[in-house]
């Protein structure tokens, strides 16, 4: 098929062409570049044709999607950090951008993947998050809910078109890693933690650790968005993409100390001084599987260590 994937030089979105180029599709690729990286694409050069823009040039959108027959939406505004520093560019990508690639799948009748977000579950106390829970937001006085409301809106005007012929499916991701995680940390506390232990400098912890995290590795990650994208009976239906077991912020920071051999300690920072006045983060998310194992025959695989010591590797190897 012809494939285009927005945000294909991102973490995320290079690993999913790397695959679908080795399915032999004909890839191309739409990115602006802001938080993406050439080099992710790599193992794919002379293999996928790469359009430097944006998603919000509509005019851009929709002659790729034109030429398309599938369409994987990656392209976002991403990383609570990023947010919180400039949440209008986070709302109009997230929601004005996503808006041009749906309507244009819309216009063409192509097949669309929409990426979401475990953020969308908001500060939810029911454990563990299943696809058709309620919500459960804070005030819009604080940006960080932007966001998990902008994606939302993403996922309700690609379900409203699904009512008028759109062929689409959702996956919700919960915290990806792997190799070619940005070394910025601009969304993977793996990332931040990693950096600061092979620098040998003190590992940041938001308030007290105990929060937890499932942490999915980024071959799952795209193991499950592609079966999600291409599979017919995923059409209309939301899956979370991720692995379900727990790990605690705190544990986490020792196991990367351990693995690197670093002589870091943990440095407690509370959110206040990260984020500003009024953030709010959850103290768990953990996703309910079953859907996706039920219909996609799919469940991530690789776990903790063995993610951290592949990435420790790739790491190592590109930051020398």
């Amino acid at each position: 098929m012809r494939v285009l994937v927005t945000g294909g030089a991102g973490y995320i979105g290079s690993h999913l062409v790397d695959r679908l180029v080795a399915l032999r599709h004909e890839v191309t690729v739409l990115d602006n570049l802001s938080t993406g990286n050439l080099a992710n694409l790599d193992q794919s050069r002379g293999q996928v044709r790469m359009v430097e823009n944006t998603i919000l040039n509509d005019r851009v959108v929709d002659k790729l999607v034109r030429r398309a027959d599938t369409v994987f939406h990656l392209a976002a505004g991403v990383g609570v950090g990023n947010i919180v520093k400039d949440p209008l560019g986070a709302l109009r990508t997230n929601t004005r951008g996503a808006e041009n690639v749906i309507e244009a799948c819309v216009k063409h009748e192509r097949r669309l993947l929409l990426a979401s977000t475990s953020e969308i579950y908001g500060k939810t106390s029911k454990m563990p998050m299943s696809e058709d829970d309620d919500r459960v937001l804070g005030s819009t006085t604080v940006a960080r809910w932007g966001y998990s409301t902008a994606k939302a809106i993403d996922e309700h005007l690609a379900l409203a078109y699904a009512q008028h012929g759109l062929r689409m499916s959702v996956v919700r991701y919960f915290n990806s890693f792997g190799p070619r995680i940005d070394s910025r940390g601009y969304g993977s506390v793996v990332a931040n933690m990693l950096r600061q232990a092979l620098a040998n400098e003190p590992l940041t912890v938001h308030g007290d650790g105990t929060q937890t995290r499932c942490f999915t590795y980024v071959g799952d990650t795209v193991e499950g968005t592609l079966r999600a994208g291409l599979d017919s009976r995923a059409e209309g239906v939301i899956f979370n993409v991720g692995n379900d077991r727990e790990t605690t912020i705190n544990d986490l920071a020792a196991l990367i100390i351990e693995m690197t051999g670093s002589r870091s300690v943990v440095q407690r920072v509370s959110y206040e001084e990260r984020y500003g006045k009024g953030f709010e983060d959850t103290k768990r998310r953990v996703p309910d599987v079953r859907r996706a194992a039920e219909v996609l025959g799919f469940r991530a695989g690789v776990e903790l260590r063995d993610g951290l010591e592949r990435t420790l590797q790739w790491w190592r190897l590109t930051h020398r």
